[in-house]
C-alpha cells in the first residue's frame, strides 16, 4: 500500500495536468469535430509547455504519453465488430490492400528523396495510409518515436484531414460520383475518422454510413503493420548491436489487446452502450496522451523542421486519393 501511494503521488501531478488539458480539448473537439480533440490536445499542451513547470510533473507526463497511449489503443478495439468489418471487407479488401501498398511504397520513396527522418516518414506514412492519429498513436511506441516526432506527424496529418473534409465532397460532385463510390473513396482515402464523417455525411446519408464502415475496416490494418514494424525495428537494432533477435522483447502486446477487445465486442453480446462507452474512454485517453505529448514538445524545433513533412504529407495524400479512385474504376467497386 505504501509503494502504491508513493507511485500515485509520483505520477498524479503529470497525469492530472494532461487530463485537465484533455477535458478542455475534448469539449473543443466536440464543438469543432473537423479539427478533433487530439489536435486540440497537442496544441494546448504545446501552449502550456511555454511555461516552466516543476520537475514533479515529468514522470506522470511521460507515463501519459507512452503507456497510457497503449491502453487507449486497446479500448478502441471495443468499437470494432468483426462481422460488420468482414461484410464490408469482402467488397473492399482488395482495394484496401492495393491502396495501402501503393501509399507505403510512395512514403518510402518520397521519404528517401526528401531525406526526411525515418521515424517521421513512418508515422506520417502509416497515418496517411491507415487511420490518421490512431495509427500514429499505435505506431509511435512500436518504433520508439519521440514526442516531438509524434506532434509533428499529427500536425501534418491534421492539415490534410481538414483539406480532405472540404475537397472530397467538392470533387465528388464535380465528377458526378454516386453515393456508393464516394463512400468507398472517402473511407479508403481520408485518413482520420472525424474527416471521414464530415466528408461522407456532407455528401449523403448513404455515403456517410458506408464511408464510416469502410474506415473502421481499414483501421484493422494497424495490427499487421504494427507487428511488421516491431519485427523490422528490433531486427535492425539487433543487427547494429550484434544481438540475436527476440520477438518477445519488442512484440507490441497492446495490439493483441486491441484485437481481443474486438473479439469481445463481436461475440460477447455486450450492450452497445457499454462497448461504445469503452471506445469513447479510449478516445479520451488518446487526447490525454496527445496533451502530454504537446507538453513535451518544443515549438521552435517543430517549426524549424516543418517544411519537408508537409510536402511529404501532401505527396502521400494525393497519391492515396488518386490510387483509390483508379483502383475503384479498375476493380469495378
Amino acid at each position: 500500500m505504501g509503494l502504491f501511494m508513493h507511485r500515485l503521488k509520483t505520477y498524479l501531478p503529470g497525469i492530472s495536468l494532461a487530463s485537465v488539458l484533455a477535458v478542455i480539448a475534448w469539449k473543443l473537439g466536440r464543438a469543432l469535430p473537423i479539427v478533433g480533440a487530439p489536435v486540440f490536445g497537442i496544441l494546448l499542451g504545446m501552449t502550456v509547455a511555454f511555461w516552466r513547470r516543476p520537475d514533479g510533473f515529468t514522470v506522470g507526463i511521460r507515463f501519459s504519453s507512452k503507456q497510457l497511449l497503449q491502453y487507449a489503443i486497446i479500448l478502441l478495439g471495443f468499437e470494432m465488430n468483426l462481422f460488420r468489418v468482414l461484410e464490408v471487407g469482402q467488397q473492399t479488401l482488395v482495394l484496401m490492400a492495393f491502396t495501402l501498398t501503393v501509399t507505403f511504397a510512395t512514403a518510402y520513396i518520397a521519404g528517401r528523396i526528401l531525406r526526411l527522418d525515418g521515424v517521421v516518414t513512418t508515422l506520417i506514412g502509416v497515418g496517411t495510409a491507415i487511420c490518421g492519429g490512431s495509427a500514429i498513436a499505435a505506431t509511435a511506441p512500436v518504433i520508439g518515436a519521440a514526442d516531438e516526432e509524434v506532434a509533428q506527424s499529427i500536425s501534418t496529418i491534421f492539415l490534410f484531414n481538414v483539406i480532405a473534409a472540404f475537397a472530397f465532397p467538392f470533387i465528388g460532385h464535380v465528377v458526378g460520383m454516386n453515393d456508393h463510390s464516394f463512400g468507398v473513396w472517402a473511407g479508403t482515402a481520408i485518413n482520420d475518422t472525424s474527416s471521414v464523417v464530415a466528408a461522407g455525411y456532407s455528401y449523403s446519408q448513404v455515403a456517410g454510413d458506408l464511408a464510416v464502415i469502410v474506415k473502421l475496416t481499414r483501421t484493422l490494418a494497424i495490427i499487421p503493420v504494427a507487428l511488421a514494424l516491431a519485427f523490422l525495428v528490433r531486427r535492425r537494432n539487433d543487427g547494429i548491436q550484434g544481438e540475436a533477435f527476440k520477438l518477445s522483447a519488442v512484440f507490441p502486446w497492446f495490439v493483441i489487446g486491441f484485437l481481443a477487445a474486438s473479439v469481445i465486442t463481436t461475440f460477447s453480446g455486450l450492450p452497445l452502450s457499454l462497448t461504445s462507452g469503452l471506445g469513447d474512454a479510449g478516445k479520451f485517453m488518446i487526447v490525454v496522451a496527445m496533451a502530454a505529448i504537446g507538453l513535451n514538445t518544443h515549438v521552435g524545433k517543430l517549426i524549424k523542421s516543418g517544411g519537408k513533412p508537409l510536402l511529404f504529407g501532401l505527396v502521400c495524400s494525393v497519391v492515396l486519393a488518386m490510387t483509390s479512385l483508379g483502383a475503384q474504376a479498375v476493380l469495378g467497386i
